[in-house]
């Protein structure tokens, strides 16, 4: 039996755009930032959002964000001779 390929989006509960989850989790993650400070600077940029949700988002796709930057690391790696 085919699995339904919208079953294997992991959005698919939020109504934020993929892309805005992306770059709110890595301004958490990769900057020395407060879940106050990422939810001000997405308000200055037009995104009304709650500190909550960012950790909420943080929780939730930070690991999947993470296993795909280390497997791009690890694949150009692998490519590199040395």
């Amino acid at each position: 039996m085919a699995r339904n390929p919208k079953s294997d989006n992991p959005f698919r509960w939020f109504d934020s755009s993929p892309e805005v989850i992306q770059v709110v989790v890595m301004l958490y993650v990769r900057l020395p930032l407060s879940l106050r400070n990422v939810e001000a600077l997405a308000f200055e940029r037009g995104v009304d959002i709650c500190h909550e949700t960012v950790r909420k988002w943080v929780g939730r796709f930070g690991p999947m964000f993470a296993s795909k930057i280390r497997s791009r690391r690890v694949q150009a790696m692998c490519q590199h001779t040395h």
